[in-house]
């Protein structure tokens, strides 16, 4: 079985069915069933999310993306730092990066004061942390290939008609 075109099958829609991933890929159901459960064994598929439009509800919804700069400690690198930021139940994700800061942190919130109570109570106090920069999301336009709430292009299909 080709994993590779079942992974890119399942980016594109993590809720097709065993059934319809089977007649696309040519297998029987039960060898895509099995598949795909090994790649969710092995950590290759390590989840299935929804994109939510949160502007589109009467939620209050705050995300975040802060850059956190961190001295390496020895022999572990940042990877310790990383590991006491990732067990923060408010950390959506957290990227090792290059450029400024040596962390991403991505998180999700009710209120900006939630974020900044992370920030200022959590997150900058822990060891090796040396600097942080937060920043807010505004509106969000696209999100993981889905274009959110543009609107879309008008066409016009008259013959243009010059003098």
């Amino acid at each position: 079985m080709d994993s590779m075109k079942l992974l890119t099958l399942l980016a594109d829609d993590p809720r097709a069915t065993i059934t319809d991933l089977a007649d696309i890929l040519g297998e029987s159901e039960a060898d895509v069933h099995a598949a795909k459960r090994q790649l969710e064994k092995d950590k290759v598929i390590c989840g299935y999310h929804t994109v939510i439009n949160w502007d589109k509800t009467n939620y209050d919804h705050v995300d975040a993306y802060i850059g956190v700069s961190a001295k390496p400690e020895r022999e572990t690198g940042y990877d310790k730092i990383a590991e006491r930021i990732a067990k923060f139940p408010e950390v959506a994700s957290l990227y090792l990066m290059s450029g400024t800061s040596e962390f991403m942190v991505s998180i999700n919130a009710r209120t900006m004061r939630e974020v900044a109570d992370f920030v200022g109570e959590k997150l900058a106090p822990i060891e090796g942390v040396t600097a942080t920069v937060t920043m807010f999301v505004l509106k969000k336009y696209k999100v993981n290939g889905i274009v959110m709430d543009m609107k879309e292009e008008v066409t016009d299909d008259r013959m243009i008609i010059s003098a």
